[in-house]
């Protein structure tokens, strides 16, 4: 424990924003970093419990107890080892993970918990400045081949684990940068792409060769695949959007929420696309949908210089504070305030969306909603909703964000030529905790295998996908597991 009552004399510490206004003219992130000092003071806040509720409410059991000692201690070396022994990429779960850590932290139950999000984000950016962070091929190669098919987190992670192990790692990635999700996916003023080019680099000079622009099962052919590699990874994700299939449909305006943040990072990063242009300047947008995505679809519209933008939820306003239904250690589904909803927008639940109305042009004018009252059961969970009689209303609307979450990886193509068991939601059929498919040498990780999650499961399961991958080509691995049994 770095202070024993470090919990009693310190108060949580919050990071610093750029004010809104500023940060709406660029796309860059906008949080101010800590002074070390300020980074060893928060971990001083951390108890270390007998029992680390945060290590287990971590999907890849980070030893967090132990990484907020050595903070405390300025031990910055032995904090990232710590660190970099259970996860790949703290450099993005510091940035983008809900931190269901903090939500399981002791200190959490009568005062704010520690900001463990921030400390790990600290800990990598710290380690990377002061040159602790270098490429580490393995001395040994097993003569094993594998591919990684995709390479957002999971794939990455995969990838990472596999190629310490001494195989031989092929990503094969279908757009033309690596980072899946990451680099396409989650907007620059979260996660500026330097960051994730800076890992992608690490990992080619350890070895790992990344293949763009290659769509396994379309201008890859997969019996070449099967031939040359002893092993195939299947990290896809999650990629078809769930549809909101009503009245006018057809209207030019309505448009998937990743398509547009996809072309928005493309503008960005000053790479051309060949679609018709999805921008939000001048126009009053509508996000249907209340998650991170849609979070990410109210940045990036503020940013483009929307006339308004307004979210809608179907469900009922989450509480604001833990309930009897969502008891601690467990992750409270309560209410988030983003930064996007700090730099303006309106929000609204319990909305359900009935009609798109086009004009005579057949370009989106309108929406038609109703407000909705929902059945709740004794465990709060809502069971189904009536329509409020006379609560119908056209809201203007030049364009609609869809932001409802995925349904499952693409199934045509890839998998369909594979012949993977599909399971009943249609992700890739893989026992969690054996990670194989029907077919022997074909493993699946993150959201292909498990359906829509967060970054850190994707790359908890990267990982844990590696290790099986191991076992299967060498009969046993020495790679890291869960359980935070270090790699040797």
């Amino acid at each position: 424990m770095g202070k024993v009552t470090g919990f009693l004399e310190f108060d949580r510490t919050a990071p610093v924003k750029e004010d809104a206004k500023s940060r709406l003219q660029h796309y860059n992130e906008f949080v101010v970093a800590f002074e070390q000092e300020q980074v060893k003071q928060e971990g001083a806040r951390c108890m270390d419990c007998g029992v680390p509720f945060c290590q287990s409410g971590c999907p890849l059991g980070n030893v967090i107890p132990e990484f907020n000692e050595a903070v405390y201690k300025g031990e910055w070396e032995l904090a990232s080892s710590i660190l970099l022994s259970t996860n790949n990429f703290p450099e993005f779960t510091g940035r983008i993970c809900p931190a269901p850590c903090e939500s399981a932290c002791v200190l959490g139950i009568n005062k704010s918990p520690v900001s463990i999000e921030e400390i790990e984000k600290h800990i990598i950016e710290i380690a990377f400045a002061k040159g602790y962070i270098k490429a580490e091929p393995p001395m040994i190669r097993t003569g094993k081949k594998v591919a990684v098919i995709g390479s957002g987190p999971a794939g990455l992670a995969a990838a990472a684990q596999l190629n310490k192990a001494g195989h031989e790692v092929t990503v094969f990635e279908r757009d033309d940068t690596p980072g899946g999700l990451l680099n396409y996916g989650i907007p620059d003023f979260k996660l500026q792409k330097d960051v994730v080019a800076r890992r992608i680099s690490l990992m080619e000079k350890e070895g790992i060769e990344f293949k763009c622009n290659s769509n396994v099962g379309v201008n890859v052919e997969l019996n070449t695949l099967l031939r040359d590699f002893q092993s195939i990874v299947l990290a896809g994700g999650s990629t078809i959007p769930r549809d909101l299939n009503v009245t006018g449909r057809a209207a030019k305006g309505v448009h998937y929420a990743m398509d547009f943040l996809k072309q928005s990072n493309k503008r960005v990063a000053k790479i051309s696309f060949e679609q018709e242009d999805i921008l939000a300047t001048g126009k009053d947008v509508i996000v249907i949908g209340g998650g991170d995505t849609g979070s990410d679809c109210i940045g990036t519209s503020n940013r483009q210089g929307a006339r308004s933008v307004t979210q809608f939820e179907i469900m009922p306003m989450p509480a604001q504070s833990r309930t009897s239904n969502m008891p601690w250690p467990t992750y409270p589904m309560l209410l988030k305030v983003t930064s996007s909803h700090e730099e303006g927008a309106n929000r609204a639940w319990g909305v359900n969306t009935k009609e798109y109305i086009a004009d005579e042009n057949g370009n989106l004018k309108s929406l038609k909603v109703v407000d909705v009252k929902w059945e709740i059961d004794g465990s709060g969970r809502p069971l189904n909703f009536v329509e409020i009689a006379g609560t119908e209303r056209e809201l203007p609307c030049q364009l609609v964000l869809l932001a409802m979450g995925f349904l499952h990886p693409q199934k045509e193509g890839l998998i369909e030529k594979l012949g993977v068991e599909l399971d009943a939601r249609g992700n890739v059929k893989a026992e969690e905790g054996k990670y194989q498919t029907n077919i022997a040498k074909i493993f699946a990780a993150g959201d292909m295998r498990r359906g829509q999650s967060l970054v850190v499961w994707a790359i908890s399961e990267g990982r844990e996908a590696a290790r099986k991958v191991d076992e299967y080509l060498m009969g046993s691995s020495k790679l890291s597991t869960k359980d935070g049994i270090p790699y040797a």
